[in-house]
């Protein structure tokens, strides 16, 4: 089946060539697209299967951030944080004649929504925020800092998944092996040596790991700038990156948030579950 999306890209202000899928949508669509922003670890594959829902009805950008998949890798390491992040992705929104969309956004890619608001209030016209808001829990952020940037590579998928399973598995304590496969191609891919490794450059662990860099200061300003912006919040039952009292937070300064819990499930939900996916269905109804 050939892919709905085409494979693009743009040039950061660094001279970096930067990769996204777009996905034009059904023709003659001219509403505001929707913007998939991944996790730390993560690249375009994260969204395949929601993009490609989401495609019937809209245009897609799903961009990989520097250091990820088809994305240059930055030969400075600092790059690698969200302010840098969110410039490249204004370089391309830019480029693009983007004015007002979506956002999606699953954990770093819900900071760099929180951080775009922030830049310029009343253009994100919705926003699914995925298991993250404008507080992190310090053990989760030491969670991930002690696998991110490790390096690892396997002689099969198969070998791949089951590491997956084993560092990941509080997370997602009912997935199955096929799961773990599907997880696998979705995070790592096949090196020139033909072993299986993580699809992101190692050295994105040097800042993230150094005090205060994992997220922005004060995001409670990003994500006022959200205002009465209609949103989802997916958090994963057992996650431990956004607590019950943020949640709580936002939803009061928000009353437009409306949460849904995804159960069994920890940092972070795929965004292919059926509560997910409906809330997000939902969400873009309205627009």
């Amino acid at each position: 089946m050939a892919a709905n999306y085409e494979d693009r890209s743009w040039t950061s202000a660094d001279g970096l060539k930067l990769h996204f899928r777009d996905y034009p949508g059904p023709d003659g669509y001219d509403g505001p697209p929707v913007l998939c922003l991944h996790g730390l670890t993560r690249n375009s594959r994260d969204f395949a299967a929601l993009a490609d829902h989401l495609s019937e009805t809209r245009r897609v950008i799903v961009p990989e951030m520097r250091g990820r998949g088809m994305s240059d890798y930055a030969p400075d390491s600092s790059t690698y944080n969200p302010v840098q992040y969110v410039a490249d992705v204004e370089k391309l929104l830019a480029e693009e004649g983007i004015e007002r969309f979506i956002a999606i956004g699953t954990s770093m890619g819900g900071l760099m929504t929180m951080l775009l608001a922030q830049a310029k209030p009343g253009r994100i016209v919705a926003v699914v925020m995925n298991d993250i808001g404008p507080e992190i829990e310090t053990s989760g952020v030491e969670r991930i800092a002690g696998y991110v940037g490790q390096g690892r590579s396997y002689p099969t998928w198969i070998h791949a998944a089951r590491s997956l399973a084993e560092v990941h598995g509080s997370a997602f304590p009912d997935f199955d092996l096929d799961q773990w496969l599907e997880m696998a191609k979705r995070t790592l891919v096949v090196s020139q040596n033909g072993r299986i490794s993580y699809d992101y450059d190692m050295a994105i662990a040097e800042p993230f790991k150094q005090p205060g860099n994992a997220a922005p200061a004060n995001l409670w300003a990003g994500f006022d700038a959200l205002g009465e912006v209609p949103m989802v919040l997916v958090r994963g039952e057992l996650s431990d990156l956004i607590s019950p009292e943020t949640v709580k937070e936002m939803g009061a300064r928000n009353p437009n948030m409306r949460t849904v819990t995804v159960p069994r499930v920890g940092h972070a939900p795929t965004l292919d579950e059926p509560e997910a996916r409906e809330a997000i269905d939902a969400l873009l109804a309205e627009i």
